[in-house]
């Protein structure tokens, strides 16, 4: 097959030389491409066969030709010391007898034709060597291994005088046939010894590659989100290796979804929830105050609107209790919008925010003792970084004293080996050995992977210890702008 040109596209003149075209290139395609495994393993080895069965007959080739070179020279030779001795022996008999009984002896030879010829050169008895008119081997078997042809011609020689020649023709045909019968009967052999071996090997395969088809159904099966599939562990240990493998990620991925489930369902009722606390904040603590405040506006207003000189003694004190009223709904509303979202954060020191959040568990909580230990952390690590470490120990330190009636909460937080290393620990009830992940803690869990970070919880009693590493960029400003930048 000639090579065909590749035209290249012209460039036009306003084009950059710097912007050259990209080549498009075209993605190869096996010929094979869809089969499976089992018919590239088939065609592989039918292929070696192919290859092995022309180097084969390449070697019978090469090896019957030189073979029927030598026979046939072997009997060249064998069939001149013949005749020249039958001429020897007949010497003293009449020429014509002579020749007459060289004809009859060479009649019937191996890989040799004897023609004798009088004097006159005229063939002596009925022609000699004339090709068979059926032959065992093909024409293009005889040209493959055909010897080039040779002719020897010996004096018949009585009396001293020339009565005839003996032409001795090599013939390597009667080799060339047995060579085919045996070659043709090597090749029947071969060729159903091999085709029983690739019906074989069809089977074997057949249920060799069985667990695989196996493997492909469970791969199709949790495709469609159906986590219950399981493979057998086969016989192969390798295969088996693999089923196992597939078992625990089907079982893996069957635990994520039941976690992902009842995280669902939490979540779902999450804001519900929050809203709710939120509702009932609001009206325990703020409908009050409320109220307070419309009763003093109106009792103001009463008095502003008698007929009598309104008493300043009243208004004073109607005037100090709607103060305390208003900063007591303030120190509320710092509370909630606190919890809400730490409006601290960027602006001031995270140390000094995270200070802020015990003093104010403490002032909730007088009867457990918190203590922080916040030395060497930076100005900020981003805001993202700063508020997950705020929420996680606001949330453990809320479990602590919500649900393990700790007596003491002590939170820890240092920055080591480009990490920030955060503890909160307890000497409450602690947790259940057996105790699963709430919504808390699945939500620290996940603030703290979200940034490439580590959750251990150690719920062995007594108490609970949170540890969080988080890792940090070593190369951030401290400035406020820099913890706002995340």
């Amino acid at each position: 097959m000639s090579a065909q040109p590749i035209p290249f596209a012209t460039q036009p003149d306003d084009v950059p030389a710097s912007e050259p075209t990209p080549p498009q290139t075209v993605p190869a395609v096996r010929f094979w491409s869809g089969w499976s495994t089992r018919a590239r393993l088939i065609a592989v080895v039918l292929a070696i066969d192919v290859i092995a069965a022309l180097v084969s007959c390449g070697v019978i080739v090469i090896n019957a030709r030189n073979a029927v070179k030598v026979e046939t020279r072997a009997s060249l030779s064998t069939v001149e010391s013949l005749v020249a001795d039958t001429i020897r022996l007949l010497e003293a008999a009449p020429a014509e007898r002579l020749l007459q009984t060289l004809d009859l002896r060479f009649q019937v030879l191996r890989h040799v034709r004897v023609t004798v010829r009088d004097a006159e050169g005229a063939t002596v008895g009925a022609p000699i060597g004339q090709p068979r008119p059926e032959r065992a081997a093909p024409v293009w078997f005889a040209d493959l291994i055909m010897p080039k042809i040779e002719q020897h011609e010996l004096p018949i020689v009585t009396a001293g005088r020339t009565i005839g020649t003996a032409r001795i023709t090599t013939q390597p045909m009667d080799e060339i046939d047995e060579i085919w019968v045996y070659a043709r009967a090597l090749s029947l052999t071969t060729f159903c010894i091999n085709a029983a071996m690739l019906a074989a090997l069809y089977l074997a395969l057949g249920r060799v590659l069985a667990p695989l088809a196996r493997l492909a159904d469970g791969l199709t099966q949790l495709e469609r989100h159906d986590y219950t599939a399981r493979l057998p562990s086969p016989s192969s240990h390798e295969f088996a290796v693999i089923a196992t493998r597939f078992n625990q990620v089907a079982e893996a991925l069957s635990a994520v979804r039941a976690a992902n489930g009842r995280l669902k369902r939490q979540l779902l009722t999450a804001q519900d929830d929050e809203r709710r606390s939120t509702a009932l904040e609001l009206h325990d603590e703020f409908g009050p105050c409320l109220f307070a405040l419309e009763a003093n506006a109106a009792s103001i207003g009463r008095l502003a609107t008698g007929a009598a000189e309104p008493d300043r003694n009243k208004l004073s004190a109607r005037a100090s209790e709607i103060a305390g009223i208003v900063s007591q709904v303030q120190s509320r509303n710092r509370d909630l919008l606190n919890r809400l979202r730490p409006h601290a954060l960027g602006q001031v020191p995270l140390a000094d925010c995270l200070d802020l959040l015990l003093r104010d568990f403490a002032r909730r909580h007088p009867e457990t003792r918190f203590s922080g230990h916040f030395a060497g952390l930076a100005r900020g690590y981003g805001d993202l970084a700063d508020l997950t470490v705020f929420r996680c120990i606001q949330e453990s330190t809320t479990n602590a004293v919500r649900h393990g009636r700790a007596a003491s909460v002590t939170a820890k937080a240092r920055e080591a080996d480009g990490a920030l290393m955060v503890s909160i620990a307890n000497d409450g009830a602690g947790f259940d050995p057996d105790h699963g992940t709430g919504l808390g803690l699945s939500g620290m869990r996940e603030r703290v992977e979200a940034l490439d970070g580590t959750f251990v919880l150690d719920k062995h009693p007594p108490g609970a210890v949170v540890r969080i590493i988080i890792p940090v960029d070593s190369h951030r400003g401290d400035d406020p702008g820099s913890e706002r930048s995340a």
